[in-house]
């Protein structure tokens, strides 16, 4: 059986509200009938069945698909993505568009990575690159920490070594 269109709009109001007089009077029923009668309203099968219907189809515009996920963790990995944050200035504070970090990068592109077992070589080889510019990144701000703690040449062997390091456990 077909519905009305004050049934379809009962229906939506219904959705909305969660009560079943306040939407038959939304969609236009009288305030007499909504009062005795809303709950037959509810009841007729055509009307229940097209209620689980739009519920259905709400449901599914609102969830998340696979394929949106998965675009998602690829922008947040590009970079392509940013986020608003606030920054301290020496005039006051402004608001900036930052990039992910290459921590959150690197989480994303492992979060897709396990999702297909059988990843090609060349997005491995990505990760391997993302994960060793944070490893020297983190070695840099460990550097210019300890600046006066040690010497050129020290730091420079020790550069080196974590370089050697992360070749050899890539």
């Amino acid at each position: 059986m077909k519905l009305t269109e004050k049934q379809k709009k009962f229906c939506d109001e219904y959705i909305k509200l969660g009560n079943a007089e306040a939407a038959a009077i939304k969609a236009g029923y009288s305030k007499s009938y909504s009062r005795g009668n809303a709950h037959k309203l509810v009841a007729n099968v055509s009307i229940k069945n097209y209620i689980d219907e739009r519920m259905e189809q709400l449901a599914s515009e609102r969830i998340m698909s696979a394929q949106e996920a998965v675009e998602l963790l690829s922008s947040i990995a590009r970079a392509e993505i940013t986020e608003r944050v606030v920054v301290s200035t020496p005039v006051g504070v402004e608001e900036v568009d930052k990039p992910p970090d290459l921590k959150t990068r690197m989480q994303a592109i492992r979060e897709i990575l396990k999702r297909y077992p059988d990843n090609d070589k060349l997005l491995e080889q990505q990760l391997r690159k993302v994960t060793a510019d944070a490893d020297l990144a983190e070695f840099r701000v460990e550097m210019i920490k300890n600046v006066a703690d040690e010497s050129t040449e020290d730091k420079l062997d020790e550069l080196l070594g974590k370089i050697s390091e992360a070749v050899d456990d890539n």
